[in-house]
């Protein structure tokens, strides 16, 4: 959910509000496609970032995954 918030607005809402400031488009064109963007892009991204999610912690954390476990000794703690 943070990386498909970070990329709406940098990808979205960011250009939105400069092209709104620097008045290529009104306040009222830009604040409404923001809006639109706001919700409308989430949706649409919401797969690619969950994947860029997965591919994140399946680089960072690969430990974590059953396949590279190895089996713990009678004594041996998983919190190591």
């Amino acid at each position: 959910m943070s990386i498909n918030y970070a990329v709406t607005i940098v990808v979205c809402l960011v250009p939105l509000l400069i092209l709104g400031l620097t008045g290529v488009l009104s306040p009222a064109w830009a604040g409404g496609l923001a809006v639109a963007g706001a919700i409308g892009f989430p949706m649409l991204f919401y797969r690619s970032s969950r994947s860029w999610w997965l591919m994140a912690f399946y680089c960072f954390l690969p430990h974590e995954l059953p396949f590279n476990r190895r089996e713990l000794a009678p004594d041996e703690d998983d919190n190591v």
